[in-house]
């Protein structure tokens, strides 16, 4: 009972520290396993002879068939590692040498029993690892160095532990621990009667599983949240532990769509019509278009986005919402530019038709043709198809001309009182002009006026004279623009 008490100290002590390897993130390991333990330094000689048999498993070995050793330990930094370890075994292999033998002989030592003594060791270690050295994520070599107390049957003392280290992982955490380690004393009194010291130096082998432990990875990515430069979202490696949610390998963090793939050209957003424009910046993302524009398209190229394009297949002026301009009468003067959008004229004249001297002429000739009965406002019949036709013909004129004004004058000859043909030439102006009115003329541009015998254009002396006198004028007496003349 006393000895298992002892080893349950040992066992208490070890909680908090370990032998083996760690990291700067998984800072703590516990270990477990088999270990040996070898006399043979004991035997005496020189240093070096101490350790000519050292693999004599059979013959100088002690191992307690179950599990024989715990170790913790912490990782203090820079490949240092601070531990204590406890261990038991049953020693009934003792080497001592064989008397009147030489040191070098073939049988200078036998193993000999002294009495199935029961061992406890109690060791603190420093550990230096040589694993971050050598760049290896597998193998680990180890050295180092650590004070103990050993427990052999009644007795107790104190050594000095050199040793070194192999460990094998098989994973981050889980690893296979080599060690061996020189337990020198400093009172190798030998037992009165024997040939056994009472504190003996030895050898101590341990091989076993050690398990790393105490890395904190919050969002569970398997990146320890020291690591982690998202430790509370779960995240890739590649990005140090920050999420690429839509795995465009852009990370979240950089990537201005998220949840959307994109192109870095683009921070992570897509370009879903290809037009250089990202989607969130692209006013029409499914359509094709330019980057003045915000990705909308310009197809008539007029500078006028087709959604506000009124005439989107047709280049036009923002002024006509993006439609070509009107010119009915294809004059170059643009309809709500033109006074007379309906008949070609040139620009000079607001698109409106120029009533010409000839024009005019050709009027005058039609004009005097229109006949009337004799001392009456009432169109000739004797002769009715050619007065028509007359009308007609200036009406055809007059039609050419939409915008212009034209006054139509009644003049007589001399004959009977001035009063009286002062009106007789008012009604006949005003017959012609009611007529050219039927006609389709716009009465807007027509006025009458009778003029009597005031304005003689022969001699009423003769009698061709007052026929000349005795006549139908039209006279253009302006153009109107935009309701003004």
């Amino acid at each position: 009972m006393k000895h298992l008490n002892k080893l349950l100290v040992a066992v208490t002590m070890v909680m908090g520290l370990n032998s083996q390897a760690q990291d700067s993130n998984n800072k703590w390991a516990v270990g477990f396993g088999v270990n040996a333990v070898d006399y043979r330094s004991s035997a005496g000689g020189d240093f070096m002879s101490h350790f000519d048999q050292p693999f004599m498993v059979s013959d100088n070995w002690n191992i307690l068939p179950s599990v024989s050793y715990i170790n913790v330990s912490r990782y203090v930094g820079s490949g240092f590692i601070v531990g204590l370890t406890g261990s038991i075994n049953q020693i009934d292999k003792f080497v001592v040498k064989v008397p009147g033998k030489t040191w070098n002989g073939p049988n200078d030592f036998v193993a000999v029993n002294p009495g199935d003594l029961m061992y406890y060791g109690i060791d603190a270690t420093v550990t230096y690892s040589f694993m971050e050295l050598i760049k290896s994520k597998v193998l680990e070599p180890t050295l180092s160095f650590g004070g103990g107390y050993t427990f052999l049957g009644d007795e107790s003392y104190g050594t000095i532990n050199p040793g070194v280290g192999l460990n094998i992982w098989f994973t981050e955490n889980v690893g296979l621990s080599l060690l061996g380690t020189y337990k020198k004393s400093f009172g190798d009194r030998v037992y009165a009667g024997t040939q056994t010291p009472d504190a003996p130096s030895y050898s101590q082998y341990s091989a076993g599983l050690t398990f790393k432990f105490g890395a904190k990875d919050t969002d569970g990515d398997g990146i320890y949240d020291k690591d982690d430069a998202c430790p509370d979202v779960a995240g890739l490696k590649q990005f140090n532990g920050c999420p690429d949610t839509d795995a465009d390998g852009i990370e979240d963090s950089k990537d201005k769509c998220p949840t959307v793939a994109g192109t870095a050209e683009f921070q992570g957003c897509a370009d879903t019509d290809g037009d250089g424009v990202a989607d969130p910046d692209d006013a029409c993302p499914s359509v094709a278009g330019l980057k003045q524009f915000q990705g909308c398209p310009d197809t008539d190229g007029d500078g006028i986005t087709d959604a506000s394009d009124k005439c989107p297949t047709v280049a036009g002026p923002a002024s006509n919402g993006g439609c070509p301009e009107l010119d009915s009468d294809k004059d170059g003067v643009i309809d709500k530019q033109d006074a007379c959008p309906t008949v070609p004229g040139p620009a000079s004249n607001k698109g409106c038709p120029e009533v010409t001297e000839q024009v005019l002429q050709d009027l005058k000739v039609q004009a005097r043709a229109v006949y009337f009965v004799t001392g009456k406002a009432v169109l000739a019949t004797a002769d009715k198809g050619a007065t028509d036709g007359r009308l007609e013909a200036i009406k055809e004129i007059l039609k050419n001309y939409p915008n212009a004004k034209f006054a139509i004058e009644g003049h007589t000859d001399n004959t009977g009182s001035a009063k009286v043909n002062q009106k007789l030439s008012e009604d006949r102006a005003k017959v012609v002009m009611d007529k050219l009115i039927e006609k389709g003329v716009n009465p807007a541009n027509l006025t009458s006026a009778g003029y009597g015998s005031t304005k003689p254009v022969a001699s009423n002396k003769t009698k061709e004279g007052k026929a000349l006198n005795r006549r139908t004028e039209i006279r253009h007496i302006g153009t109107v623009y935009e309701g003004k003349l």
